[in-house]
C-alpha cells in the first residue's frame, strides 16, 4: 500500500515539511563534508611513534621527514613544533603558540559541527508546531461543519498533522548522532594532538623519556 501527499494540500503544514526537507539536505550535506575532512584526523599515530623515537636519537632530520608529509592535525602542529625547537625557538613562547595552533586545528575539525546540533534541535519542534497548527485547522474545520464532518476528514487532517512531526524527527535523528560522532572525532584528534607535542617536548627536555 502506497501513501502519497501533495505538500499543498498540508496547508501551513506543507510548508513546515518543505523547510524540513531543506534542513535535511543541508544536514547530510554537512556530515559528508565533515567526513571527509576528519577521515585522515587521526591518521598517522605510527609515523609520529617513530619520529620522537628519531629525535630522542638526535636524528632531527629524519624526525621531521616522519611527519611532513602527515595529513592529520597532530602531524602538522608536530612539524611545527619539531621546525621551531630544531631552530632553536623554544620556551614558553613557543609553547603559547603550540597550543594556538592547535586550538586552531581544533575549531576547523569543529566547524559545523554547531550547525548540525541546531538543526537536531529545532527539527522536532518545527514539527511539533506543524502538527499543532494542521490539530488547530482540523478541529476549525470540524467546528465550521456544525458537527457534519465525518470521521474520515477529521482523521485525515489529524494525520496529516502529525506527518510533520514524523518528518522533524526523521531530520533531526540523523542530524543528532552526525553532531555526536563528529565531535568525537574531532577531540579524539584533538587529544592526539596534545599527546604528540607533549611527548616531542618531554623528548626535547630528557631524550630518555622515549
Amino acid at each position: 500500500m502506497t501513501v502519497s501527499f501533495d505538500l499543498g494540500s498540508l496547508g501551513a503544514g506543507g510548508i513546515i515539511i518543505a523547510v524540513l526537507a531543506l534542513l535535511s539536505a543541508l544536514s547530510l550535506t554537512i556530515i559528508v563534508v565533515k567526513i571527509v575532512q576528519l577521515l585522515p584526523a587521526r591518521s598517522g599515530a605510527a609515523q609520529r611513534e617513530a619520529a620522537i623515537a628519531h629525535w630522542a636519537a638526535g636524528e632531527k632530520g629524519q624526525a621531521q621527514a616522519a611527519v611532513i608529509s602527515g595529513k592529520s592535525p597532530a602531524d602538522r602542529v608536530m612539524a611545527y613544533a619539531m621546525k621551531s625547537l630544531a631552530s632553536g625557538f623554544n620556551g614558553a613562547t613557543l609553547n603559547a603558540e603550540l597550543l594556538r595552533r592547535g586550538n586552531e586545528e581544533f575549531a576547523k575539525m569543529n566547524s559545523l559541527i554547531r550547525v548540525l546540533e541546531l538543526i537536531a534541535m529545532i527539527s522536532p519542534l518545527l514539527g511539533l508546531l506543524g502538527t499543532v497548527m494542521g490539530m488547530i485547522q482540523s478541529f476549525q474545520a470540524l467546528e465550521l461543519a456544525e458537527g457534519a464532518a465525518n470521521a474520515s476528514i477529521l482523521a485525515g487532517g489529524i494525520w496529516q498533522a502529525l506527518l510533520t512531526t514524523a518528518v522533524g524527527l526523521l531530520v533531526a535523528i540523523p542530524a543528532a548522532v552526525g553532531a555526536t560522532l563528529l565531535s568525537a572525532r574531532a577531540e579524539s584528534a584533538a587529544q592526539m594532538i596534545e599527546n604528540a607535542v607533549g611527548r616531542l617536548m618531554l623528548v626535547e627536555e630528557n631524550p630518555n623519556a622515549a
